[in-house]
């Protein structure tokens, strides 16, 4: 058995896999479920979890690395051939980023969540990387704003036919019902300059269950990060459709990058 950690992307897996035998009678796989069910300990997912997430974890941090070796040290201890591969990848980080509400009432908008009570896993020092999406465009607009609900195709019909333009506005649009790379895409279909992408928490918070750290949801300032590249167009690093970002894989220019 092989494993390749990747320190662009580090997940945690648990696997059965079997080589070359015949698929089990039912009662045969029965037994192995409970065998293998017997074997997960709440309180190691738990501690593993906690080491994993103790500190900003985003591609290129020192704990990324960290946790790359520590899954690395992991699955060698459970009998796997395991390495770590690295790629040289477009990682687009924020040096400055502003939002605002200029009127009727002022309001600037913190980029970053505060401590939350009882999270005895966050012991970073430094903080992470505002929040903001991966591949987004440059620039600085101020307009008007226009809700668009998930900002999928769907709510665009309902707007246009209720006689509603985006064109030259920014939107806001909340997360859910689809790829979140399709909601600036689709706004700037429409027109929009900008697109706002927030967490309601109707969908994900307090109006569903307990948040974090009581329970599983997303805590009131919580704030999402994650990436808004045209998947369909070119899933990966957008430098290097159709490879892997390899140390000497051909690059495409920033500017030729559809």
């Amino acid at each position: 058995m092989r494993a390749i950690i990747s320190l662009a992307a580090v997940g945690l897996l648990c696997t059965g896999i079997s080589f070359g035998a015949p698929a089990p009678a039912p009662s045969d796989e029965s037994m192995l479920e409970r065998n293998f069910d017997t074997l997960i300990q709440p309180n190691d997912l738990r501690d593993w979890m906690k080491l994993l997430a103790a500190e900003p974890n985003h591609v290129g941090s020192p704990h990324d690395k960290a946790n790359a070796e520590q899954i690395l040290a992991w699955f060698k201890g459970w009998g796997w051939d395991a390495h770590i591969e690295t790629f040289q990848v477009l990682y687009p980080t924020p040096l400055d980023e502003t939002l605002e509400l200029v009127g009727p009432k002022r309001f600037k908008a913190t980029p970053q969540e505060p401590p939350i009570p009882g999270d005895s896993s966050a012991t970073a020092i430094d903080p992470a990387l505002p929040a903001y999406v991966e591949y987004q465009g440059d620039g600085d607009v101020t307009a008007g704003l226009v809700y668009v609900n998930f900002g999928m195709q769907d709510d665009y019909r309902m707007l246009e036919r209720l006689g509603v333009s985006v064109k030259g506005r920014i939107v806001i649009a909340r997360y859910g019902s689809g790829w979140r790379g399709l909601k600036p895409k689709l706004a700037q279909d429409h027109g929009a300059v900008g697109c706002i992408i927030y967490s309601d928490p109707a969908d994900d918070g307090y109006s569903v269950d307990e948040t974090y750290p009581s329970g599983p949801m997303r805590p009131p300032h919580g704030l999402q990060r994650g990436s808004v590249v045209d998947m369909q167009l070119s899933p990966g690093d957008p430098l290097t459709p159709g490879v892997g970002a390899t140390r000497n894989a051909k690059r495409l220019k920033v500017s030729e990058a559809s």
